[in-house]
């Protein structure tokens, strides 16, 4: 089903002559302690240095070109080729150790390759190439399904982990955590390795096991990074976050330790890969999480509605608003709408639990009132309604929502959803968002959030993702957020407010027309004064770090909340020399904006 409608196709060009940001940072006075090498420095190490680790991995340390990196010497070439054909296929992207599902961001950052990877197979080979960053003072990227709209799984001049081999699956009937026997009860779980994505998951408890797992809505999204993030899918509110369902994790330290981390074993480090941010506590190898049983249907409903004039769009959203608060804000729906500067309404929900019949009968009263008026609002996408059995939600075969991954060698069940195709590979203006609190669901305050999304609305798009807040969700699941490292403000929001907007793929190295810098530019400003008229009514709005504004000054706060001090002492615990670095990472304000310079002391 279709999730973010943020990047809209517009003329596709490289990005040459745009600078990240990031690179462009300066060290500050102060004590400087440590400064990672470069492939130019002379202590960088030699080829027997290198040689050693590649024998330490069993011969897979790989020397990592950019993604477009042949084009420019055989633009006719069959790896130029290959990579054009293919640039619009995340698994294909995920793939290759350059790769990243985001092509870039506004004077932020570029997709660069590391120097080397480690295409890990094993645990083993994860912490050897721990352990030759840290004893040869190198910068450190881990990657598994490369879905960072931030850019961490990506660095120049650094070494790849690279965990994507690393993808086996298993079932358990009756898991406990090592340690925690007799203190917690056996439950049904699945285990994944760190490069599984979660279309792994899908497949193996859901289409092949019957059961359900809470992942991200998107296929390709990898669950270790997921988790590590807090972790929505379209059924958040009633299976709660990605992180809140992690029963064990394994864990490589910054110091080569091999961690088995749960309630039970070190619950403080536990409890910061629950939503800490991904990349900054270790390298998470294994993930164990809990299965739900299987609801008998899943279903969605569809379509956009425009409106004449701006009062009849203002009237539009108003009737919305209290249609789902009065329908929808319960563990039944999820996903979103959007409320657009050209006056449409666009409707992408979910749902759980209910029949084809019960579905219709949540909508159709919204739908006639539609219908109703004629004058007002006309119908430009048709609405609709629908449930299926959720066991063949994410079976691709005969599923014309999916795409699927039609490379030879590729697993059957291998796809991703149409709604996500414009984002595959798509290059970022720029990007925002806030938690709206429930309080503005009540009968004083709906007015106020009327007229912020509509005034929001008159600069840019703005999605309502109603499963990524958890108000109106089961008591269970706030509570079992709130045991996560995620900013607490999304138990109590009804919703995660986004706004975004890009343009096609820019690569490096991807032949395109020049970048318009300045419409991007202008396209930036008016996601920045969209969401400015929404701070108006929710100030004091946290954030959600996988979907988030690269440039947030406050992003301790924004992303974590009253959790960022507890945080920043286990970091200090686990990784006081700050080996694993990420853009507004746990503990990253003690290190230039490209990760290579401490700018302040331990």
């Amino acid at each position: 089903m279709s999730r973010r409608h943020f990047l809209r196709s517009a003329a596709a060009v490289p990005l040459l002559s745009v600078l990240p940001r990031s690179l462009l940072a300066k060290p500050v006075a102060g004590n400087f302690t440590l400064r990672r090498l470069r492939p130019s420095d002379p202590a960088w190490p030699n080829r027997a240095s290198w040689q050693k680790l590649d024998d330490a991995v069993g011969g897979n340390l790989i020397k990592v070109q950019s993604l477009f990196g042949t084009c420019e010497a055989q633009p006719q070439g069959a790896a130029c080729m290959d990579a054009a054909k293919n640039i619009r296929n995340p698994f294909y992207i995920g793939d290759q150790p350059a790769g990243t599902e985001v092509s870039g961001w506004l004077d932020a950052w570029i997709p660069a390759p590391s120097v080397y990877a480690v295409a890990a197979r094993n645990t083993n080979d994860v912490v050897a190439g721990v352990n030759f960053a840290r004893e040869n003072k190198l910068r450190l990227v881990v990657k598994g399904g490369g879905h960072s709209y931030q850019g961490t799984s990506n660095a120049a001049d650094s070494l790849l982990i690279w965990t994507r081999a690393m993808n086996k699956v298993i079932l358990h009937d009756a898991f406990v955590a090592k340690g925690c026997e007799g203190k917690f009860a056996p439950a049904p779980a699945v285990t994944a390795g760190a490069g599984a994505v979660w279309i792994d998951l899908y497949n193996a408890v859901t289409t092949q096991g019957g059961r359900y797992v809470q992942g991200g809505g998107c296929t390709t999204v990898g669950v270790a990074g997921l988790v590590q993030s807090g972790g929505f899918g379209s059924l958040s509110k009633r299976f709660g976050t990605a992180a809140s369902g992690l029963l064990e994790a394994e864990v490589v330290t910054a110091d080569g330790s091999v961690l088995t981390v749960n309630p039970c074993i070190h619950p403080d480090l536990f409890w910061a890969i629950k939503g800490g941010g991904g990349g900054s506590w270790g390298i998470v190898t294994r993930l164990t999480v809990r299965t739900h049983d299987l609801p008998e249907f899943f279903g969605a409903a569809w379509g956009k509605i425009k409106a004449q004039s701006d009062e009849a769009f203002r009237k539009l959203i108003a009737h919305f608003i209290g249609f789902y608060t009065e329908n929808l804000f319960n563990p039944h729906w999820g996903e979103q709408v959007s409320i657009a500067p050209d006056n449409t309404l666009k409707i992408s929900m979910v749902c759980q639990g209910l029949d084809k019949q019960q579905t219709k009968q949540v909508w159709q009263p919204f739908f006639d009132w539609v219908s109703a008026s004629p004058n007002d609002f006309s119908v430009s996408d048709e609405l609709g309604s629908e449930a299926t059995a959720a066991r063949h939600w994410w079976a691709v075969e005969g599923n014309d929502s999916m795409i699927q991954d039609k490379r030879e060698g590729a697993p059957a069940y291998h796809g991703w959803w149409q709604g996500d195709q414009e984002q595959m590979g798509a290059f970022i203006h720029g990007y925002d968002s806030l938690w709206l609190p429930a309080s503005l669901l009540q009968d004083k305050q709906q007015r106020r959030l009327e007229e912020a999304l509509f005034a929001a609305s008159r600069h840019k798009q703005v999605g309502l993702h109603f499963n990524k807040g958890l108000a109106g969700a089961a008591p269970e699941v706030r509570a079992g957020a709130r045991q996560t490292a995620t900013n607490p403000a999304l138990v109590d929001a009804f919703a995660l407010a986004i706004i975004a907007g890009g343009e096609r793929p820019s690569y490096p190295g991807l032949v395109r027309p020049p970048m318009d810098l300045d419409a991007a530019r202008k396209d930036a400003r008016e996601i920045d004064l969209a969401t400015a008229e929404l701070r108006k009514v929710a100030p004091n709005a946290g954030s959600y770090v996988s979907e988030s504004n690269y440039f947030n000054p406050v992003w301790q706060t924004a992303y974590w909340g009253e959790n960022y001090p507890r945080l920043r002492a286990i970091k200090k615990k686990y990784d006081p020399d700050g080996l694993f670095f990420v853009h507004n990472g746990v503990g990253s304000e003690e290190w230039s904006g490209d990760g290579f310079t401490r700018i302040a002391p331990r």
